[in-house]
């Protein structure tokens, strides 16, 4: 097996495929009734059976699974499930998780995958499933359901921004216990990222508080217009 080029013909490929995926099923949900139903449905599987698949993936390459990819600690791997239950239930915590962490940090996964195995090793094919499967409900959520944060709305991006915070408050005392990297928060990934650009260890965690914060705040920006014209109405 082929190991994984950043920005290259395959991954421009996959983007591409997950992409039309993600349209088909956001194109369907937008149906009422039977179809929306299917699509919020298949959904919330691909993002629930995500670990599953990634632990039958990286079974397939002979040694023992690492602690850093049997353990579904990733922030991406704790989205996944807070996705497939935000697509199951009316929870509006779990919702406001799934579209915030899945705009703001799934997407970075897919843009800068942390994988080593090319296409079509089960491990490329999990990790983008896993990827693809969170962005796709982050933006099922408000596109084809209707759904919005609660307001007023500075205080739903302050809640995201607290349980980010206790992320990586849980995450490096367990990272230095485990000697693990959940959340990238021991080391950076080895293919190339944003935290690249974000200076050395530890500073560069404290540069991404900064990032996350700014991203935050331009996802809230649509609803906080939405709002302003409902005001004005």
């Amino acid at each position: 097996m082929s190991s994984f080029t950043p920005f290259s013909a395959t991954h421009a490929a996959t983007l591409a495929a997950g992409t039309a995926a993600i349209a088909l099923l956001i194109t369907l949900g937008r149906r009422p009734g039977r179809p929306r139903q299917i699509a919020s449905g298949l959904l919330a599987f691909a993002c629930l059976a995500s670990y599953s698949l990634n632990q039958l993936g990286w079974s397939t390459c002979g040694d023992p699974i690492a602690l850093d990819n049997s353990l579904p600690l990733h922030l991406c791997d704790i989205a996944a499930i807070i996705a497939g239950f935000a697509l199951l239930t009316r929870q509006p915590t779990l919702r406001e998780l799934t579209y915030f962490w899945g705009l703001a940090a799934t997407v970075q996964g897919i843009v800068t995958p942390a994988v080593g195995y090319g296409f079509p090793h089960p491990v490329f094919l999990t990790f983008f499933w896993q990827h693809f499967a969170i962005v796709g409900a982050a933006l099922f959520l408000p596109l084809a359901l209707g759904w919005h944060p609660r307001r007023p709305l500075h205080h739903t991006v302050l809640r995201v921004v607290l349980w980010t915070e206790l992320y990586l408050v849980v995450m490096l005392p367990v990272n230095f216990l485990l000697g693990t990297n959940f959340g990238f928060l021991a080391r950076k990934p080895d293919n190339p990222s944003l935290l690249d650009h974000l200076g050395p260890w530890p500073w560069y965690i404290l540069s991404l508080h900064l990032v996350a914060f700014l991203l935050l705040a331009m996802l809230a920006l649509p609803f906080a217009r939405r709002q302003n014209c409902h005001v004005g109405l």
